[in-house]
């Protein structure tokens, strides 16, 4: 299994004001399936990294949505042979996961895996990460994903757990 996550720290939304993170809530949530499931990870990183400033990285991401943009990864995308599960993590940003997903998605071929996607969030839940990923992930299942609100990632273990449970990852 393979585990891809984007994760951004510097100042982020905290229950309506703003909180400096020195790791990102989607990082957190994904040091914690690691830990309980042991499954190689890739860290998505962008070529020309976002802003540790919450409202340049809104603009940034409203810009980069707006105009359907692929930001860059700075490294080489992993190779999906050998994981018949991939779960991409990654926050959600006006509902939807920021656009590099879109890009670390197209880049690979996904025919025959299962993707359960990851989010962390502050109102939107999984936003459109399901009809994203049908579109992105060509040739992939996309099973049950995993919403958790960024503020309570910390507290967030049975939630984690009876997901894990429930797509047998466990």
């Amino acid at each position: 299994m393979l585990l891809a996550y984007f994760s951004r720290a510097g100042e982020n939304y905290h229950f309506g004001g703003r909180r400096r993170l020195e790791v990102g809530n989607t990082e957190v949530l994904a040091g914690m399936i690691r830990d309980r499931i042991g499954c190689e990870v890739y860290r998505i990183e962008a070529a020309d990294p976002y802003s540790d400033d919450y409202e340049e990285t809104v603009a940034r991401n409203v810009r980069e949505q707006n105009t359907d943009a692929r930001p860059k990864i700075a490294r080489a995308l992993p190779d999906l042979d050998g994981y018949p599960t991939v779960l991409p993590a990654s926050p959600i940003w006006n509902v939807r996961a920021p656009m590099i997903m879109t890009t670390f998605a197209e880049g690979l071929d996904f025919t025959g895996r299962t993707v359960l996607p990851v989010t962390t969030y502050a109102m939107s839940g999984l936003g459109t990460t399901e009809r994203d990923y049908t579109a992105s992930c060509r040739g992939a299942t996309i099973g049950e994903g995993l919403a958790v609100q960024g503020e309570k990632v910390s507290a967030s273990g049975g939630d984690l757990d009876g997901w894990l449970r429930r797509n047998d990852l466990t």
